[in-house]
């Protein structure tokens, strides 16, 4: 109900207003009266109402003095100005302290109805509003580590001045970054026969235990560290280093680093990785540039520090084909940004890129023969990859060896490139593939990331189904749908795989990881533990 306080010297007039207010009908209740401003200032106070009648002339403390008290005191309920005397100065006066309406004596009873009905309709309408803020703001809540993150690829691969208009702003929580240098560490899931045969199912598997692996070794060996998924089977780790503390020695260690987690993730996995290193930055601005030099390293594998590794360093100049793609061109970005604009099936998105970037690289790059293959042929294994992702083939609608053996080798300059692309674009995203709904893909991505990063908590499909607003029934068959089993199902296998990560580390008991991947009953864990890995805990534990 809505609180109503009166406010006036005569108490004829608050025995009036009490009678002919309509409580019921509005839904409303008397909750105090006060004869001066100052009794009615402290019982605003003390009341909290949503509405306040009030006199202009009252002894200790005037009307209009009182609503300043209480503006002072960010009182935010309604206040009804009453006067005596017609003066336009009083009536100035109160709009300027915010009244919300201001009436003359005498006043009808119809008159204090209608206000009335107007000033609750403001209420109801400030009630919704402050009601669609609150659930904004949980919304807010629920995707800022996915903005954060986004933010962080974003700087790894060079801003996209459309997305973040004041690009050099930086959250808060990393401004820190500006006393530090930093590095990247590129990282290529190499695609084997494990790797390529793979279903979507096991392929989110990969990246989500790949992320884990990664993300424990940088805890031991590099703590101030941020790890970004990047395009296709690339990723990327961004490592922050203090200027005092920094030295040759540091790149030796980021050496170590990366040849852990090549070792780690053939060990754990049986997948290869091949790793590139940038060099490091004075300013949190070059990050990208650390990028563009890690994965140039990657891809014309330049000096390896480290001999029997596939870890290689940047070299400035580099081979020749390396200076076709100068880092002023950012081709990470490119391949990122072209990655992201397929997924989605987005076809003018995807042809402006390529608009772009060809505009960039006819001015500062070298357009051979042989590098517009290079890029064309880069370019289709990332469709290929980004489309399996989403459950399409592209072998379906083109194969591989007609564009290799074929069509490419007849590009011979950067317009047929960009027409030739273009075509294939409009291919892809027209086909029956490219129309389903993009909301639903969305929406799983955004499930199975929410699981990646919340699998111990009590999590729900009915939950995350109202957060997203799509009812439970029809979500659980988008998901299984799309990753080829139930959402139960999937939850349990990340669960498993982390908890088997967990007990080949040796660092925690049974009964710890249990309860670290989301199970307080011990033996009901061991029991899904041995149907998703053929083995109980314990045994895996002494055997490890």
């Amino acid at each position: 109900m809505w609180k109503i306080v009166i406010i006036d010297d005569d108490r004829s007039v608050l025995e009036g207003m009490k009678n002919v207010i309509p409580w019921t009908e509005l839904d409303a209740e008397w909750v105090g009266e006060a004869m001066d401003g100052e009794e009615g200032l402290r019982v605003v106070l003390a009341c909290q109402p949503d509405i306040v009648i009030t006199d202009i002339y009252m002894p200790v403390l005037s009307g209009l003095d009182m609503v300043e008290q209480l503006n002072k005191a960010n009182f935010h309920g309604k206040i009804i100005v009453l006067s005596g005397y017609a003066d336009f100065e009083y009536a100035r006066q109160a709009l300027r302290l915010g009244i919300a309406d201001y009436l003359n004596k005498p006043i009808s009873v119809q008159t204090i109805q209608d206000v009335l009905e107007r000033t609750i309709a403001t209420l109801e309408e400030e009630l919704e509003q402050r009601h669609r803020n609150e659930e904004l703001e949980e919304k807010l809540k629920l995707y800022e580590p996915f903005v954060e993150k986004e933010w962080i690829k974003s700087i790894s691969t060079g801003p996209d001045h459309t997305k973040l208009p004041v690009t050099r702003m930086i959250p808060d929580a990393y401004r820190y970054w500006k006393e530090r240098r930093h590095a990247v560490i590129g990282i290529e899931m190499i695609r084997t026969d494990r790797v390529t045969r793979a279903s979507t199912k096991d392929l989110s598997l990969f990246r989500f235990a790949l992320a884990n692996i990664i993300q424990e070794l940088s805890r031991e060996e590099w703590p101030d560290s941020h790890y970004v998924e990047l395009f296709s089977s690339h990723s990327a780790i961004i490592l922050h280093a203090p200027n005092e503390e920094w030295s040759d020695l540091t790149m030796k260690q980021a050496y170590r680093f990366g040849e852990r987690i090549i070792q780690s993730v053939r060990s754990f996995l049986d997948i290869t990785l091949h790793v590139g290193i940038g060099t490091f930055k004075t300013s949190w601005m070059e990050i990208a540039d650390s990028t563009e030099e890690a994965f140039q390293a990657l891809y014309f594998k330049n000096t390896t520090p480290l001999e029997g590794v596939h870890l290689y360093e940047y070299v400035s100049g580099g081979q020749k084909e390396q200076q076709a793609y100068p880092i002023s061109l950012r081709p990470v970005k490119f391949y990122q940004q072209m990655a992201e604009a397929m997924k989605l099936f987005q076809e003018d998105k995807a042809k402006q890129i390529v608009d772009e970037y060809f505009g960039q690289w006819s001015k500062g790059g070298d357009v051979s023969a042989r590098n517009l293959e290079m890029l064309g042929t880069e370019l289709w294994t990332i469709f290929a990859y980004t489309l399996f992702e989403v459950g399409v083939q592209l072998e379906d609608i083109v194969p591989m060896n007609e564009v290799t053996r074929g069509e490419l080798r007849t590009v011979t300059t950067l317009e047929q490139l960009k027409e030739w692309l273009y075509g294939k674009i409009h291919m892809i995203c027209g086909s029956r593939s490219g129309n389903e709904n993009i909301k639903h893909r969305q929406a799983v991505d955004f499930i199975v990331q929410f699981i990646h990063e919340h699998y111990a908590e009590p999590i729900t499909i009915s939950d995350l189904a109202d957060r997203i607003h799509i009812s439970r029934n029809y979500l659980s068959l988008l998901f299984k749908k799309a990753m080829g089993e139930s959402f139960n199902s999937y939850l349990t296998r990340i669960r498993m795989e982390k908890a088997k990560e967990m007990i080949l580390e040796g660092k925690h008991l049974i009964y710890e990881v249990a309860d670290r991947v989301g199970y307080k009953y011990v033996p009901y864990f061991s029991t899904l533990f041995k149907k998703y890995t053929g083995c109980n805990p314990t045994d895996l534990y002494k055997n490890k």
